[in-house]
């Protein structure tokens, strides 16, 4: 019996379990089967050869079929063998070297990567050749800071056409060495400085993902999908289960593929696999709506869309139940009437197309809301009902591609890569295709794809307001502390700063004087929490604003950082929730990167790529009211100018810019290549911050600047040579000093930095 399996999760899910052949009618005649340097088994009934080689080798032929009494042939005639794996060919690395230089790479063989003078290293220097024919780590590439978008590097295996990166213009992309390319077979520069699609990958027949990268990849998108659509919710304590209404914002189709002849237990391995995704996904603050079927000659529904949403199974347990009581002996009766006999993927997607189309139909405005996620476990191939792209084509019509998830995961010995790149989704910095090499493999990737400590307090989530509310705009900013610090003398400075765990807000150094006690610093954070008490407030060791007044600086802002521990921990809800801080394992999923991903170097690289980094900071535009600020970081060739500028401030003398700032700030304003708005007084330790995708991450701390614009002008633009300076929080120096307090374990819950 052949086991391949397949899901299909329509939005979240999209599972196929097992595509097996089916007995065969005509018995086989004999035939001496053998593999040079392997072994082989055959199935119980005589209708099935598998081949198999010892660990780092792969057999030529994987499987052999009995079909109408007849063997399939081998390839070329020539009998089973089996080779050494080998990783796709790096060669293609550019404006750089590698070594060692060979024809041909095998398993646990390693290879260094370096630059050329005047080149920007990214990605992994050292890369190993792994069991499953993928290299370790991330494509390595040498690029330029010259172009709109970075250089998007040309992967190991591939050959790429296209040297220029500025806006519209295209590379292109093929497999060499007769391997299939999954991926983007073409990229775009877009306005806002990002490629469009996916990084390629090419696959040898018998390249394969880990059960490891595969439950890393899926859970790392899987997860920013559910932490995004709680924006669109409302609850009244952060951890309480949100539960959508009638036609809800996330809709969850669970396809199972029964075709051909397939046995009671992995049948059962297979609603396994679909109970611990339901059940997983059930930690999240999100109740999704869910379609399971099976599918093979026919599709039969198990639950239905319509009835899930009308009430009549809307709750996790009948979901389980339901499935529960979907016995083996029924496929058993489809299959004596010959509807197992077929595989029809086009069909699959028909039904979940035509559920779509009955939900857009009912409510127009709510689906157009709502996260569609379709996720196919498929070996590809299909013998009836024609092609399925044309179908996922009109899913894709259908459904705003923002609002569309498409992941495809193949199993077994042949998975027909070249059709299977139609049906998913294309987008930078996630996965949408795994293949698994069988049934345990997959069971395996669904029990690790989601650690359930996640699903409390994920950071940077907010809810977009556009009635402007005052209270309402607490959810859009639910991170924002506002600080008033009473010193002596009943004098008062007012600043700002972000809530960044439960127990800590993240602020500027120069916001407090040299003893100032906890009594004289207030904290307001959500409308309902109108101030919370402050334990102490620590600054950077090294913050000394007089440490250069010698040398014509008199305030010196290097390591402007500190943190207001709280005496509790704030409750979090909908507007209270903690900003996302840059080389933490938190950010992974706000950049839609797996744990094995993430590191600082790729927050880095995925946040500061450019020579202008777009950002934001808040600030009091009017007298009760907040609002957000734009600027752009500028880097590469513009940093120079702009950090010269740092001389024009009225009080400083000093005649050397790398005095006055050096890499610990960032630094934005000016009017080229956009005129940036500037911060005023009472900005002070904001945060300056980005939203790459839905979640806000800092990057900065907003410090200082060259010139006061703000008399007479609630939101003032910046002039040629006016500047602002922005603690750096990918400064090593800055980073410890928060990893020193935020990652303590005793001082309350940690932040895992990187």
């Amino acid at each position: 019996m052949q086991c391949g399996g397949w899901l299909t999760l329509f939005m979240l899910a999209a599972l196929i379990p097992f595509i097996t052949s089916s007995r065969p009618s005509v018995p086989c005649r004999k035939e001496t089967f053998s593999i040079k340097g392997g072994s082989y088994t055959v199935s119980e009934d005589g209708s099935i050869v598998r081949y198999s080689c010892p660990e780092n080798y792969y057999p030529t032929v994987s499987i052999r079929h009995c079909v109408r009494g007849i063997w399939s042939p081998l390839p070329n005639g020539k009998k089973p063998k089996c080779k050494k794996i080998t990783c796709p060919d790096p060669s293609g690395f550019e404006n750089g070297d590698l070594e060692p230089n060979s024809f041909k790479y095998f398993v646990n063989d390693r290879i260094h990567f370096s630059c050329y003078s005047g080149y920007e290293f990214r990605g992994s220097e050292t890369r190993v050749c792994q069991p499953n024919g993928k290299w370790s780590g991330s494509t390595p590439i040498c690029g330029r800071n010259s172009d709109r978008c970075p250089d998007p590097g040309v992967p190991a295996g591939t050959s790429r056409t296209g040297d220029e990166f500025n806006i519209d213009q295209k590379v292109k992309y093929h497999c060499i060495d007769r391997l299939t390319l999954i991926g983007s077979k073409e990229r775009i520069c877009l306005e806002n400085g990002q490629w469009s699609g996916t990084e390629p990958e090419c696959y040898a027949d018998f390249t394969y993902d880990s059960p490891e990268e595969a439950a890393d990849g899926f859970s790392s998108s899987l997860k920013a999908n559910l932490e995004v659509a709680q924006q669109f919710e409302e609850a009244d304590q952060y951890g309480k289960k949100i539960q959508v209404h009638t036609g809800g914002k996330m809709d969850i189709y669970i396809a199972l593929d029964v075709s051909g002849s397939i046995d009671k237990e992995d049948f059962e391995r297979a609603k396994e696999v679909i109970r611990t995704l339901i059940e997983k996904i059930s930690y999240y603050e999100v109740s999704p709506n869910y379609e399971i079927l099976i599918f093979a000659t026919k599709v039969v529904k198990i639950v239905s869309m319509s009835d899930f949403k009308s009430g009549q199974g809307n709750n996790l347990q009948n979901i389980l139940t339901k499935l529960e009581e979907y016995e083996h002996n029924i496929l058993k009766r489809l299959f004596a009437k010959g509807e197992l006999s077929g595989t029809n993927i086009a069909l699959a997607y028909k039904t979940i197309l035509e559920s779509m189309v009955v939900q857009e139909r009912n409510d127009k405005e709510d689906f157009q809301k709502t996260q569609q996620i379709i996720i196919m476990f498929t070996d590809g191939e299909t013998n009836m009902g024609g092609r399925p792209k044309p179908t996922v084509d009109k899913i894709k019509y259908l459904v705003h591609e923002d609002k569309l998830e498409m992941y495809v995961f193949g199993l077994g010995e042949h998975v027909h890569l070249v059709d299977i790149n139609d049906l998913k989704t294309d987008r930078g910095n996630e996965k949408f295709f795994f293949k698994l090499r069988n049934l345990n493999d997959l069971k395996e990737t669904f029990d690790k794809m989601i650690d359930e400590g996640t699903s409390v307090a994920l950071c940077g989530l907010y809810k977009e307001y556009d009635d402007g509310i005052q209270s309402h705009k607490r959810r859009r900013y639910p991170w924002l502390a506002m600080i008033s610090v009473i010193h002596s003398k009943s004098k008062i400075s007012n600043c700002m700063g972000s809530l960044v765990s439960p127990r800590f807000i993240l602020t500027a150094a120069h916001c407090f004087r040299r003893g100032d006690e906890p009594g004289q610093i207030m904290v307001k954070l959500d409308s309902e929490n109108q101030g919370v008490k402050v334990k102490r407030y620590i600054s950077h060791p090294r913050y000394n604003i007089t440490a250069k007044k010698a040398f014509g600086i008199p305030e010196y802002y290097e390591f402007d950082v500190a943190l207001i521990q709280l005496e509790e921990p704030v409750t979090l809800s909908t507007s209270l929730r903690p900003i996302c801080l840059p080389c933490t394992k938190e950010t992974n999923g706000a950049l839609r990167l797996s744990d094995r991903d993430g590191t600082c170097k790729k927050h880095k690289e995925i946040l500061m790529s450019g020579k202008t980094v777009g950002a934001a900071f808040m600030s009091k535009i009017e007298k009760y009211q907040i609002g957000e600020k734009t600027i752009t970081i500028k880097q590469g060739n513009l940093r120079p100018a702009c950090v010269e500028d740092a001389k024009r401030a009225k009080t400083i003398t000093a005649r050397n810019a790398a005095d006055i700032v050096s890499d610990n700030f960032l630094c934005s304003g000016g009017t080229e290549p956009t005129v940036d708005d500037v911060s005023c007084k009472g900005d002070s330790g904001g945060a300056t911050f980005m939203v790459p995708g839905s979640r806000v991450i800092q990057i900065g701390i907003v410090s200082w600047g060259v010139e006061d614009l703000c008399k007479g002008s609630s939101k003032p633009k910046s002039l040629p040579h006016s500047r602002d300076f922005h603690t750096n929080l990918f400064s090593p120096d800055i980073r410890s000093f928060l990893q020193l307090y935020l990652g303590n374990e005793s001082l309350g819950t940690p932040l895992t930095f990187m």
